[in-house]
């Protein structure tokens, strides 16, 4: 069921519909070096080599699972000899799963893409970004490819249950309408996945109901637990952590709760989501409201002691607590303005009433001397002492917002700065 023309590919509206950005290229006969970037099953294969047989280009590939060095310059040869022929054609090298090549590999392409010799089409599932070397990315764009609707596939898989030259060869009605719905649902954008469901639909309906009918325990039999997206070191598993804490961040527990359910469903150390959560209750709630660490650190050991997935329960309170907690990032602010302030005033000398003074020759040299006991001042205060460096006087780094907790945080530093004669 690979599409033989443009016209046929299933989604990827966004490239191919009319005036987009891909078909106008290719309208105007032009093929740059690109690479194909999304999930398994959208058709990176396929819209390779059709782009070939449109420009009307040789078409060779190779599996960067499998290839080197030497397989390239092969394919280069052969690329040679194509451009200076009778009839000189352009080639068109497809390399899958081009972020498995190292960067020797990956820098032996560089003149051949740069010289025209090649017009690499690269497919990967991983960020462009970061899994090729800076050299041969500049000279790619970059077309990032979509997991399809369920209508695209539902559409797909009624054109494979009736199409008699490469696909079933089946009235519409051999399966219900129902089950191509469903199963467009559990192939989860990937059109590879769906054609395999569909195709094991019909197999297994027949075996068991020997005249191709379908009932729905059937077809859960078949599906059981669809499969999500997930990679647990790529960056759908980073998106996701993203979405989980942006969405406790902006206090939307439902979305918290969906996203925490997505990773764990993925097969997510629960674990790794602890250590997560307790850091989002440290940068994001902070002293608006303390609570919120402790009510972390209880679910991480709840877990600890419970596992899955009834230790689940415990981390899913804690999420739900953050997104409906008062937010406040001041600390954490603070602690960042603290640590340049370090790094851009260097070394400065402690203040000699600060300083210790456990030998006499410390105590001959004034250290401690002038330094006042808080606990014996009025109100446990020592009122104008002062204990940054000279130079940093008056500098504040914590600044409380006036959310949760820090409102009254926030009143009572006024009234200490105040009374140690700093900034109110």
């Amino acid at each position: 069921m690979r599409p033989q023309h443009l016209d046929e590919v299933a989604g990827q509206a966004h490239l191919l519909a009319a005036g987009a950005p891909l078909r106008l290229l290719l309208e105007s006969g032009k093929i740059p070096s690109l690479v194909f970037w999304g999930p398994p099953g959208v058709g990176k294969t396929t819209l390779a080599r059709l782009i070939a047989q449109h420009t009307e280009a040789e078409f060779l590939t190779l599996s960067a699972v499998l290839a080197g060095v030497k397989d390239i310059r092969e394919a280069v040869a052969q690329a040679q000899a194509l451009r200076q022929g009778l009839a000189p054609r352009r080639t068109v090298l497809f390399i899958d799963e081009i972020h498995r090549f190292n960067k020797a590999q990956q820098d032996a392409l560089l003149p051949f893409v740069e010289d025209g010799t090649l017009v690499l089409i690269g497919a990967t599932t991983e960020n462009p970004s970061f899994e090729l070397n800076a050299a041969l990315l500049s000279r790619l764009r970059v077309f990032v490819l979509r997991a399809l609707e369920e209508a695209d596939i539902a559409a797909l898989l009624r054109r494979a249950l009736c199409d008699r030259e490469r696909g079933l060869g089946l009235r519409e009605d051999a399966l219900p309408a129902s089950w191509l719905a469903r199963i467009a649902e559990a192939a989860d954008g990937d059109a590879r996945r769906a054609l395999v469901l569909l195709e094991t639909a019909v197999e297994l309906s027949r075996a068991e109901r020997g005249s191709g009918a379908a009932d729905e325990a059937l077809l859960e039999k078949l599906i059981g637990r669809g499969l999500r997206r997930f990679d647990k070191q790529g960056e759908n598993f980073y998106d996701q952590i993203s979405a989980l804490h942006k969405s406790v961040r902006g206090s939307d527990p439902d979305a918290a709760l969906y996203w925490f359910a997505r990773m764990l469903d993925g097969g997510v150390d629960p674990v790794y989501l602890a250590r997560r959560i307790l850091r989002m209750s440290i940068e994001d709630i902070g002293l608006a409201d303390p609570r919120a660490q402790q009510l972390c650190l209880q679910g991480w050991d709840t877990y600890e002691r419970l596992g899955s997935p009834e230790g689940e329960l415990a981390l899913a309170q804690a999420v739900v607590y953050l997104a409906c907690a008062a937010k406040s990032n001041a600390v954490y602010a603070g602690y960042n303005a603290a640590r340049e302030l370090v790094a851009r005033t260097g070394s400065l000398e402690v203040p000699v009433h600060l300083r210790n003074a456990p030998t006499r020759l410390m105590k001959d040299l004034g250290y401690g001397r002038e330094y006042r006991y808080d606990h014996d001042e009025a109100g446990a205060l020592a009122a104008g002492q002062e204990y940054f460096p000279e130079r940093l006087r008056g500098t504040e780094l914590y600044a409380p917002t006036t959310r949760g907790l820090e409102i009254k945080i926030g009143e009572r530093l006024a009234q200490l700065r105040a009374a140690r004669g700093g900034k109110s």
